[in-house]
C-alpha cells in the first residue's frame, strides 16, 4: 500500500546552502527531554535507530553512547544540519549514517541502505525548528533577529519552493487569514491578514522578519501576551509559526513521518515523539490512538466518531484499533529544572509508545 500525504486544505501547503567550518561553529542547542528519551528508548547493543530530526545531534550522540555498537540513521531536511552530521559521523566509525531529506523522502533514502520494513528498533521525532535555525538571522525564523523572510527549512534544495516573502507577495487575504488562523491559532488572523495585504499594496512588499513582526504588532498592540513561563511573548509568535508551518508543509510531513515510523519499526520497537504545539501533538496522538482513515488523521477525536458517519463497518472497526501500546499513562512534560536550564523546552510534550503489531494493508 502506498503511503500518502494529507490532501485537505487544513494541511495543504506549497511544495542557499552556506559553506562554513562547522567544527568552529558553536552549535547553540540543548536536546529537549533527553533523560526521558533515553529512559523510554532503552538503547541496547547492536540496535538500529532513526533520529528523524537530527538538528545539532544532541539526542543522537547520547543514543550512540548509551550501548555498544548502536547504529543511528540521522535524518534532517536542513543542509546545515546534514553537514554537521557528516562531520560528526567521522567520530563514530560508521555507526552514524547522515541522511538529507524530509520525512517523505525517507523510504527512498532507506532503500539505498537496504533497510526493510519492520526492521528498526527505535524512532525519535523532535519536531519544530532547531535552535540553529533560530540563531541565524537570514533563515527568517526568528522574530528577534532581523533578516530576509525565508523560512525554508530545506534552504535551496528545492528552487521551486517559495520563500515566506514570496508567498506574502502573492497570496490573497482570505487564504492568508485561514493559514494564520489554522496553523497559528491566532484570534486576530483576519485583522493581521488585512494589514499584511494593505501594506503590500500601499507601501511595499514584506521581505524581512522585522517588517512582518512590526505589522503584526500593530494589530495587537493593546494586548500583553505571556508564554508558559509567564514571560512577555511577542505578539507575532503565532503568525510566524503559522507561516513557517505552511512554507515547510510541516503537518503533512508529520503525518507521513508517523506512517513511515510505523512501517519500519519492528514489533517491540519504540517510538518517541516530542511536540511543541497542539497541531503537532494532535496528529501524533491520533496516530497512536489509531484514529486515522486512509493514512490520514481524522478531523475529530476518537470519542466523537460515530458509526453513523460511515457505512463501511470494517473501516469503523479499524478506527477503534491501534498498533501501539503507550508506555506511560499521561503525556509527559519537562521537569521544572529542565525548563529553568532550557526555556525552549517549556512547551514540550513527550510521548513514548511501543509497536505491538504490524498494520494491515
Amino acid at each position: 500500500m502506498m503511503l500518502r500525504t494529507i490532501a485537505s486544505f487544513r494541511y495543504l501547503s506549497t511544495q542557499h546552502v552556506i559553506k562554513q567550518n562547522l567544527n568552529d561553529q558553536k552549535i547553540p542547542h540543548i536536546p529537549v527531554m533527553l533523560r526521558e528519551t533515553l529512559e523510554y528508548l532503552k538503547p541496547s547493543k547492536n540496535e538500529v535507530y532513526i533520529d528523524m530530526t537530527f538538528g545539532a545531534g544532541g539526542h543522537t550522540r547520547k543514543i550512540l553512547e548509551a550501548a555498544e555498537n548502536v547504529k543511528v540513521f540521522a535524518l534532517d531536511r536542513d543542509p546545515v544540519a546534514h553537514e554537521y552530521a557528516k562531520e560528526l559521523s567521522q567520530k563514530y566509525n560508521g555507526r552514524l549514517i547522515p541522511l538529507l531529506g524530509r520525512f517523505s523522502e525517507l523510504p527512498n533514502l532507506l532503500k539505498q541502505h537496504n533497510i526493510r520494513f519492520n526492521s528498526i528498533d527505535g524512532f525519535l521525532f523532535d519536531y519544530g525548528c532547531s535552535s540553529m535555525q533560530f540563531h541565524e538571522a537570514d533563515r527568517g525564523f526568528s522574530i528577534n533577529k532581523n533578516g530576509y523572510l525565508d523560512m525554508r527549512m530545506d534552504k535551496n534544495r528545492f528552487p521551486e519552493q517559495p520563500t515566506c516573502a514570496e508567498i506574502l507577495a502573492k497570496i490573497d487575504e482570505e487564504d492568508l487569514a485561514r493559514i494564520i488562523k489554522n496553523y497559528g491559532e491566532e484570534k486576530y488572523a483576519k485583522k493581521i491578514a488585512r494589514a499584511i495585504i494593505d501594506t503590500r499594496y500601499a507601501v511595499k512588499k514584506i521581505e524581512t522578519t522585522k517588517e512582518l513582526a512590526d505589522i503584526v504588532s500593530s494589530c495587537c498592540n493593546d494586548e500583553i501576551r505571556l508564554d508558559k513561563l509567564n514571560r512577555p511573548a511577542h505578539t507575532a509568535t503565532k503568525t510566524f509559526q503559522a507561516l513557517r508551518i505552511f512554507v515547510n508543509n510541516e503537518l503533512n510531513e508529520i503525518n507521513y513521518g508517523m506512517l513511515v515510523a510505523e512501517r519500519y519499526l519492528k514489533i517491540g520497537g519504540r517510538l518517541i515523539t516530542i511536540t511543541f504545539h497542539s497541531l503537532e501533538d494532535t496528529i501524533v496522538k491520533r496516530h497512536i490512538m489509531g484514529n486515522i482513515t486512509d493514512d490520514v488523521v481524522n478531523e475529530v477525536p476518537l470519542k466523537y466518531i460515530s458509526s453513523m458517519l460511515c457505512h463501511d463497518e470494517s473501516k469503523v472497526n479499524v478506527m477503534f484499533e491501534t498498533n501501539w501500546r503507550q508506555l506511560h499513562k499521561h503525556v509527559l512534560t519537562p521537569k521544572f529544572e529542565e525548563i529553568e536550564d532550557n526555556p525552549r523546552s517549556r512547551s514540550a510534550k513527550f510521548r513514548a509508545v511501543v509497536k505491538i503489531k504490524n498494520r494491515q494493508s
